[in-house]
This record gives structure tokens, sequence and C-alpha cells, in this order.
């Protein structure tokens, strides 16, 4: 089992920069990736960015140039680095970790930024 914590989420102003944290405990042995989603109300929940194991990030064209995925493997913590934001990122920011191949979610953090 993979249990995760995110926090940092909040209400800012457009323009302005939030980063979101995410815990990651529990069996961290076998993670293929982590990443970030989030859900809009009355919307699908819509993938990020996300991190490989050797590194590599994938971003969603909305966010590319404005976020960025990290990780810190000696505190298995996950973040996302949210600048320029825009009202249109407000939603509920979910972490995701791929354990071998089976998913796992946080709780979510609400993101809201006012216009």
């Amino acid at each position: 089992q993979v249990q995760l914590v995110e926090s940092g989420g909040g209400l800012v102003q457009a323009g302005g920069s939030l980063r979101l944290s995410c815990a990651v405990s529990g069996s961290t042995t076998g993670i293929n990736a982590m990443g970030w989603y989030r859900q809009a109300p009355g919307k699908q929940r819509d993938m990020v960015a996300t991190i490989t194991n050797g590194g590599s990030t994938n971003y969603a064209d909305s966010v590319k140039g404005r976020f960025a995925i990290s990780r810190d493997n000696a505190k298995n913590t996950l973040y996302l680095q949210m600048n320029s934001l825009k009202p249109e990122d407000t939603a509920v920011y979910y972490c995701n970790v791929l354990r071998r191949f089976y998913p796992y979610w946080g709780q979510g953090t609400q993101v809201t930024v006012s216009s």
C-alpha cells in the first residue's frame, strides 16, 4: 500500500504562484512514475504533469512553461511548482503514484485562482 498526502493548495490571485507537495509513505519500492492530475467542477480528471523514475517529465499543453514537476527521493516527496496561475487552473489537484502499474491517489488539495 502507498499513502499520499497533498498540501500547499489555497487561494491565489491570477499571476501568482503556489507550490504543491505530496508526501509519499508506505511501500515506496517499485514505483514506476508519479504525477499530478486536476479536476475542475463538472469536468473529468486530467493529467497536469508526470515524472518517471528516470526523471523524464511530461506536461499538459495548458501548463507548459508555467508549471514544473519535481521529486525529492530522499524525502519521498513530489512537488508541483505553479507559476503565472490563471483562473482556469482552478481545480482540485491530486497526487498520483503508479506502483507496479497500479495507481494510488491522494485526497486532493483545492487550488483557487481569482481573477
